[in-house]
């Protein structure tokens, strides 16, 4: 099987990024995740600060900045730089710079994706995870981050927008 797909018409996946399209989905593949995202200045990556217990992952960034914070401090990249997190190894990516970042970030295996959030709660202080919800919101579906130790609420987001 050979497909091919234009990236710009993938749908956005609900995420903190302004924009995410599951390359990996849109084409059928099973063994690794594909994802390109649009990262406006301030927006993080993933969901928090997490680890993927058996999952690696290898973040490219095709234009901007992005920065990774890893337990070892942060880790810049650059247009052109590409950086990866070993399985386990706990990390949040981020734009810091001015202006946005396109990065396409890809994970193997694909199945084992399953993201540990780890940081502390601006509510209560507690470091742990997260429980997440969907919800209506007024431009479609969003998700609520709640803190696993209080219920305080951590984060929302819905899919970024498809009109730039």
């Amino acid at each position: 099987m050979v497909e091919r797909v234009t990236v710009s018409d993938i749908p956005d996946t609900p995420n903190p990024t302004s924009h995410k399209r599951e390359v990996d989905e849109a084409v059928g593949a099973t063994a690794f995740g594909f994802n390109v995202l649009e990262v406006r200045p301030g927006e993080q990556v993933p969901w928090g600060y997490h680890s993927h217990p058996e999952h690696e992952e290898l973040f490219y960034v095709v234009s901007g900045t992005l920065t990774v914070d890893t337990e070892d401090g942060p880790v810049r990249a650059n247009a052109g730089d590409a950086v990866f997190v070993a399985a386990g190894e706990k990390n949040r990516a981020h734009n810091a710079a001015d202006e946005p970042a396109e990065v396409v970030a890809v994970g193997a295996p694909k199945d084992a994706d399953h993201a540990v959030i780890e940081e502390a709660c601006p509510a209560c202080g507690v470091v742990g995870g997260r429980e997440y919800e969907r919800v209506a919101g007024d431009d479609g579906p969003q998700y609520v981050l709640s803190c696993e130790s209080c219920g305080a609420e951590t984060l929302r987001f819905g899919a970024g927008p498809d009109d730039e």
